[in-house]
């Protein structure tokens, strides 16, 4: 991690970030397969199950890197207890206008709005389709993170993520219903009741193979309204929930790196900490917990708080490819 981060990551901060994203997941997909030979060993101790599914480790990658689900059998070799593609979108779309990614290292944060940009549930069920077939599919569990098509209208979102959710749900160990990324118009309106029980309704109603369904939140939500969220999480008999997503609150960073956008890394910390808290005050569902995850500490601070697993995606991009066998080793006390 010290070669990575005096040497290697001021080279690739030098280019732009999505350029430097796009490299990397180019040589994780041609090396995955290599690396996966040489699977990690993981510490027992790490071990548990949630929602019914088995993690080697509780440090899982974020949906958000590797959206197109090109790169499974790397993040196994890397030591990620589990990987979460997407978002995926029942079509296919480029995301929003480029440059939308930005680096904020004073905070080691990143301001991203990139707007669900992947190649669409069919082209992403293909390739996991091949992978499997291949016997390539990696030995740690793969979430699927879905998300509605930004041309398919609010009115319409149930149908989109249905068609998606039908698309690929025999090829996930868990999936995940994105209602909470600041970068699709309108997309965070999902979270009010009325449209979220009809969502969860309609998704639970079919999933007739009883994958685990969990829902992704915003960290901007007040209170009130994440209790509301929880009710309906609780009713549809959902299987877990993400907290947090990106924040559209940018008060901790520079004024010269403000961009439009969600903000994830360190300033996120603190209040995906305290909704990770506030859930596991009031209900039993799991929580999985993403936000300013960089360290041992910070990943047992979300589990003192009562989240069951964690998931990295800035704290990848700042440490380097060794946080995950950093964090496990710092977790059991190495």
């Amino acid at each position: 991690m010290i070669f990575y981060k005096e040497l290697i990551r001021p080279l690739l901060f030098l280019a732009d970030p999505e350029a430097v994203h796009h490299f990397a997941m180019g040589m994780l997909k041609v090396a995955g397969p290599m690396l996966a030979k040489f699977p990690p060993v993981h510490d027992p101790r790490l071990a548990r199950t949630v929602f019914g599914v088995t993690f080697p480790n509780p440090v899982g990658l974020a949906a958000g890197f590797d959206k197109n689900a090109v790169a499974l059998p790397a993040w196994e070799a890397l030591g990620f207890g589990f990987a979460e593609v997407g978002t995926i979108t029942a079509r296919a779309q480029p995301g929003n206008p480029k440059p939308r990614i930005f680096r904020v290292p004073e905070c080691a944060g990143i301001i991203n709005r990139l707007g669900f940009n992947n190649d669409g549930c069919d082209a992403v069920a293909a390739r996991l389709q091949r992978l499997r077939d291949s016997g390539g599919w990696p030995r740690i569990p793969v979430g699927i993170n879905l998300g509605k098509s930004k041309v398919t209208p609010l009115q319409e979102a149930t149908g989109d993520y249905l068609l998606s959710f039908e698309r690929l749900k025999g090829l996930g160990d868990y999936f995940v219903l994105n209602v909470s990324s600041p970068n699709t118009p309108g997309l965070r309106q999902l979270q009010d009741r009325a449209a979220l029980h009809e969502l969860l309704a309609t998704i639970q109603g079919r999933n007739t193979g009883g994958r685990p369904l969990l829902l992704k939140i915003a960290p901007d939500l007040e209170w009130v309204a994440i209790g509301e969220i929880l009710e309906l999480v609780e009713e549809h008999k959902l299987a877990g929930i993400i907290a947090t997503n990106t924040t559209i609150d940018h008060a901790g960073i520079p004024a010269r790196r403000e961009q439009q956008g969600g903000l994830s890394g360190r300033p996120l910390r603190e209040r995906s900490t305290a909704i990770v808290r506030f859930i596991a005050e009031r209900t039993k569902v799991p929580v999985i917990a993403v936000g300013g995850i960089f360290d041992g500490p910070s990943a047992q601070e979300k589990f003192d708080a009562g989240a069951a697993l964690v998931q990295l995606y800035t704290g990848f991009i700042y440490e380097g490819p060794g946080i995950v066998k950093k964090i496990c080793r710092e977790l059991v006390g190495g």
